[in-house]
């Protein structure tokens, strides 16, 4: 099999494998309840492909104004720079090492791994060892993570939405 064949058939298996852990999800919140999620007016937000491109955006928002300002340590939030670059990579279908988060995080690696430890207690991420090699380990957002990613982008978006609805009223008025 060439190359690209191999590439496609490993998105297509992560893409599955995404699905089943929200499956597993829906799940646990059934049997945690002891009811369906349904009858508790639970509703999970829809996942889209816009908010892979709404977390790149913010992403790069955050690099932005930290170059503008020439202060990095101005605008320090490391575990959600984590959690966008670790959202992107889920929508991405790619497997992010440890050491790229620590990168992605914008702070010395000694404080990206500490926020790796918390959002790990959170229940946020998961670290997987690297079956093909033992010295690199992966780090993901957990089905609760990403899910949770999923809701405040959707939210966010419904409140921008309702912000345009309410601007374009106001400007009816005006007229």
């Amino acid at each position: 099999m060439n190359t690209e064949l191999l590439k496609a058939k490993a998105r297509r298996l992560i893409n599955a494998a995404n699905e089943l852990l929200a499956i597993a999800h829906e799940l646990e919140l059934t049997e945690a309840d002891g009811r369906q999620a349904d009858a508790i007016g639970f509703s999970p937000a829809k996942d889209s492909p816009i908010w892979a491109e709404h977390a790149r955006a913010n992403y790069r928002d955050r690099r932005r104004r930290a170059t503008v300002f020439a202060d990095p340590s101005l605008f320090g939030e490391p575990a959600w720079d984590i959690l966008l670059d670790l959202f992107i990579a889920a929508k991405d279908r790619k497997r992010l090492p440890v050491t790229s988060a620590c990168i992605g995080a914008a702070v010395p690696a000694t404080t990206a791994l500490r926020w790796l430890t918390v959002l790990e207690e959170k229940g946020l991420i998961v670290r997987e060892n690297d079956t093909n090699d033992a010295r690199r380990v992966f780090v993901r957002l957990s089905t609760d993570g990403y899910e949770k990613m999923v809701a405040y982008f959707a939210e966010i978006s419904g409140e921008a939405r309702s912000e345009d609805d309410a601007g374009q009223q106001s400007y009816r008025m005006a007229q």
